[in-house]
């Protein structure tokens, strides 16, 4: 399959889903100025060619009781490979961890955890992380206040 080249409706209809997922097609097109044929055209070639991750509901993490994020900075002991691939494949399966990365710098993986209270992070240490082989050290900071979240990537770059 040959590249899509991205033009300003393909940009406009990223934004747009991004921004909410539950369009239909005829509320995407209208807000792109296509017609829906076009329109489901276009969507269809982006999602083919990788666009699209996939379609969630965000939930608010008060509501469902998980108002602590908990940033956790973890140095391996060793970066072999496979101790690394170990660990990934274990920490993401764990529902608490909503983002993890493998970093450059003083600290091999940058963890975000939501969890209810101060006692199930503790819990999340004792049965989770510090049971995994091959960590040095975890360093925990705590989040006081949520400043931005943003799921929207920004498109500007892509068409000038």
């Amino acid at each position: 399959m040959t590249q899509h080249t991205l033009d300003n409706i393909d940009r406009a209809i990223l934004e747009a889903l991004q921004a909410d997922s539950s369009l239909s097609n005829l509320e995407l097109a209208e807000l792109v100025c296509l017609s829906p044929s076009p329109c489901s055209r276009r969507v269809r070639i982006l999602r083919e060619q990788g666009f699209f991750r996939g379609r969630v509901t965000l939930l608010n993490p008060d509501k469902v009781g998980l108002p602590v994020s908990v940033f956790i900075q973890v140095t391996m002991h060793r970066q072999q490979k496979d101790s690394l691939s170990r660990f990934e494949e274990t920490v993401a399966g764990w529902p608490e961890v909503m983002e993890c990365y493998l970093m450059t710098g003083d600290f091999d993986y940058l963890i975000r955890v939501a969890v209810p209270d101060l006692h199930a992070y503790q819990e999340f240490l004792d049965r989770r992380l510090t049971q995994l082989e091959g960590i040095d050290s975890i360093r925990s900071s705590f989040s006081l206040k949520q400043i931005q979240y943003r799921t929207a990537l920004p498109l500007d770059h892509l068409i000038q």
